[in-house]
């Protein structure tokens, strides 16, 4: 029997590995890594590659027509054209030197440039969910929450009740969660916020009961809109380990942005573009009142930038990469999964090697396992560039910052891996001021102290398990 199962799997093979590399024409590094497993794992192999490796980069997932209402696309062609010309008013001295990075991102992400922001940065969880209560609790016309995991414990149920309460009241809520993130979260838990009034969807929810052939493109974007007003960003999630209540993990160390501005509409904006893809009743047509005139006023300048795998580029990892070419001094990054591409890792190996001072920030704990073993690879590999890697150790460090030359930053949803970069939908804001990369620059040297430095000594002496570990992970790291 076995030769003849031989004799089958062998040709379904070859034209699995056929239409991975011929018809996807995907990243040579993440084809190499699917034909592994199609050899290791005949057939099964491909049913895992129909089920994480399609690719959604031509399909077009998000279109609102009543875009050009807000006047995104007349804001969008006045500021690329005055950049280009250099006419373009900055308000800002550090947004003016960056205008090559600006334009890229209006032009590639139409990501607009606002510079009348107010931000506060939450590197704590319960400070950061006090004052979304809080929010929430003077919400006058309307709440939009997108998260990628919703957990239905104390924080989650808490959250609820209070959404809840607001929909009796006559403001509109609107809850948008992933599918795969917030696998054991159904419609009926919410059963009280919808008969209040309230509404929620799922991105990408499985039609098969237990399978999703999209499991593997997660909405990983973190979402408040409050009242088009207050908008809230970053990488906190909506569970009791972000209070830190989690033993495993214990504290949980995380960065957030609570923005008012002109950048809340460009958060509203999105939420809508990502709620109309995932509802088919109840989609937003354009309302004055979604998208009202800033009642606080800032001097922060900001573009909200996202990217996903059904984008032509990478955007957010093309913003990460300008970032690094900027530096002149100082490049600090904090990720709980660091397996940068070939153009991410040459761009900080070359930042090194001029002498700027690159540091990245790793958990001491891992979520999963494959990649925290890829991530010390890649670690282990930048110190050798005089990169100084740090590895968190009060908790589980899940921030996902950038800070160049401590007046440009980064602050979101995206990690330094390719799952980021390609596969998952994310949002970051890409700061262009002093004060905001002086704060996110302290917080990074305040974390130093709850960290020890993996000097060079120290990872040469890891033992001969973890380095297979390392060299599996890492082959395996494009599709992880």
């Amino acid at each position: 029997m076995w030769p003849w199962a031989a004799y089958i799997l062998f040709p379904l093979n070859v034209a699995f590995a056929a239409v991975v590399i011929f018809l996807e024409r995907r990243d040579p590094g993440a084809t190499w890594a699917w034909l592994m497993v199609l050899f290791f794992i005949p057939f099964l192999g491909f049913i895992l590659y129909l089920v994480f490796g399609q690719n959604l980069s031509r399909s077009r997932l998000f279109d609102w027509e009543d875009k050009k209402k807000v006047g995104i696309e007349e804001q969008i062609s006045h500021q690329k054209k005055a950049i280009k010309e250099g006419v373009y008013p900055f308000a800002n001295p550090h947004t003016q030197e960056n205008s090559k990075l600006v334009y890229m991102m209006l032009s590639h992400n139409d990501a607009v440039l606002s510079e009348d922001n107010s931000v506060y940065i939450y590197t704590d969880g319960t400070e950061k969910f006090e004052s979304l209560m809080h929010d929430i609790r003077q919400a006058k016309d309307h709440i939009h929450i997108q998260y990628y995991i919703f957990r239905l414990d104390g924080l989650g149920k808490k959250l609820i009740d209070l959404l809840t309460e607001k929909a009796r009241d006559g403001v509109e809520v609107c809850i948008l969660y992933d599918d795969m993130g917030s696998r054991k979260l159904r419609r009926r838990h919410f059963k009280g916020l919808i008969e209040a009034g309230g509404v929620v969807e799922i991105f990408f929810p499985s039609r098969i009961p237990f399978f999703n052939l999209r499991l593997n493109y997660r909405n990983h974007r973190k979402i408040v809109v409050i009242d088009g007003q207050i908008g809230y960003v970053g990488g906190f999630n909506v569970g009791d380990e972000y209070l830190g209540k989690d033993p495993s993990f214990g504290y949980w160390r995380d960065t957030h942005l609570r923005i008012e501005g002109s950048a809340v509409h460009a958060l509203q904006t999105r939420f809508i573009l990502d709620w109309n893809q995932a509802s088919r009743r109840h989609d937003f047509m354009y309302e004055e009142r979604l998208f009202p005139p800033p009642a606080v006023k800032g001097d922060a300048a900001m573009q909200i930038v996202t990217s996903g795998p059904d984008s032509e580029w990478e955007q957010i990892k093309s913003g990460y990469i300008k970032l690094i070419m900027t530096a002149k001094k100082s490049i600090y990054i904090q990720t709980p999964y660091f397996i940068p591409d070939a153009s991410i890792l040459d761009a900080l190996r070359i930042a090194a090697l001029s002498g700027i001072d690159v540091k990245v920030m790793i958990p001491n704990k891992p979520d999963h396992m494959f990649v925290y073993w890829a991530t010390y690879s890649y670690a282990g590999e930048l110190m050798k560039a005089g990169a100084k890697i740090y590895i968190y150790d009060d908790g589980f460090i899940h921030a996902k910052t950038i800070v160049v030359d401590e007046k440009l930053s980064s602050v979101g949803t995206a990690n330094i891996d390719v799952r980021s970069f390609r596969l998952n939908f994310e949002v970051n804001a890409f700061m262009y001021d002093y004060a905001n990369g002086r704060k996110l620059a302290k917080s990074f040297m305040h974390d130093m102290l709850v960290s020890y430095e993996l000097t060079p000594e120290l990872y040469k002496q890891r033992s001969k398990v973890i380095k297979f570990k390392e060299s599996i992970s890492r082959l395996l790291s494009p599709i992880l």
